[in-house]
């Protein structure tokens, strides 16, 4: 019961800050300007913010398992690879593959991991180590795959394509924040007490004016005839990933923190950042918002469904 109320205390809280962007927008006390405004702010300043200050507070030095973090890395780049590779073979709709592939992968590791994991025990313990193994691939994976599925490469040579998504990496800010973030780590170096809570001041606010966005921006008429594909892109993001992954954990021996980590890698809602990065690089925003609506509304289940599991089993404490 614990497990199910906390899973509600972290999922429904988002999913209401949308409902209340929807509804300021019904109003008018915020418009489609506000949104693209929001949308930039969070992609360029706040969220590598975030993600700075969670990887530079990690001790990777004493805390690195190459282990772990190898099963992140290779399980996250397998997803991506197998939905890519059937996305682009099996969607009839070409312009909505960029949105669909992110959307399916893309968990919200970063923060509801760190929450989840202190929640439980206390520490944010595996939850940075997990960040390393699949945020990282998470965003250069999302730059290539919205730049090679644009509308506007379409008549583009590969060449150019791919020299596109290649500064579209190095440009990032996310990945640059999260690049900071593993320099400061490895060298364990500290920003002096007002730099340091001016970012974090930047990086809490991520989320929320993310969500606020979403909900401005979500138009229920476009997401239902997108039903479809927002399904599918659910069910893998919820449900099939960890599904299929879940058991090679066990198997490889992860427990408590380590496996809780996973869950939430496998098993979260799809991350708002996935509508602030289609949205900034002409990628089918209404099914990334649609996605990011639809598995933040039944993750409180899902998830559930995961922990119990796993505590029912006797794989976590």
């Amino acid at each position: 019961m614990d497990s199910f109320i906390y899973s509600l205390n972290a999922t429904i809280p988002i999913f209401l800050v949308m409902v209340i962007g929807n509804f300021l927008n019904r109003i008018g006390l915020i418009d489609r300007h506000f949104s693209n405004i929001a949308d930039k702010l969070v992609f360029k300043i706040c969220l590598p913010c975030m993600l700075f200050l969670n990887l530079a507070g990690t001790n990777i030095r004493k805390e690195f398992d190459t282990g772990y973090i190898g099963y992140c890395f290779a399980v996250t780049l397998l997803s991506i690879l197998s939905i890519w590779f059937a996305a682009r073979h099996l969607m009839k709709d070409k312009s909505m593959v960029g949105a669909f592939v992110q959307g399916s992968y893309r968990s919200s590791a970063a923060i509801l991991g760190l929450a989840f994991i202190e929640n439980i025990y206390g520490t944010s313990g595996m939850a940075p180590l997990m960040i390393i193994g699949s945020v990282p691939l998470y965003n250069i994976f999302a730059v290539v795959v919205l730049t090679l599925e644009s509308n506007s490469t379409k008549t583009s040579a590969i060449e150019k394509q791919l020299w596109t998504a290649f500064l579209g990496i190095l440009k990032n800010p996310i990945i640059i924040g999260i690049f900071l973030g593993l320099l400061a780590s490895f060298f364990n170096l500290s920003l002096p007490h007002m730099l340091e809570k001016t970012i974090e001041n930047l990086g809490s606010i991520a989320s929320p004016l993310a969500l606020l966005s979403i909900g401005a921006s979500f138009e229920g008429s476009k997401a239902i005839a997108k039903i479809k594909p927002t399904a599918i892109a659910s069910f893998l993001k919820l449900v099939g990933l960890a599904a299929l992954f879940l058991p090679a954990a066990v198997w490889l021996g992860f427990r408590d923190q380590k496996l809780i980590a996973i869950i939430i890698m496998l098993a979260s809602p799809c991350t708002p950042t996935s509508y602030i990065m289609a949205k900034n690089m002409n990628g089918d925003a209404t099914l990334a918002s649609s996605i990011i609506v639809t598995t933040t509304l039944f993750s409180s289940v899902t998830l559930t469904g995961w922990i119990f599991l796993a505590r029912l089993l006797e794989l976590i404490q």
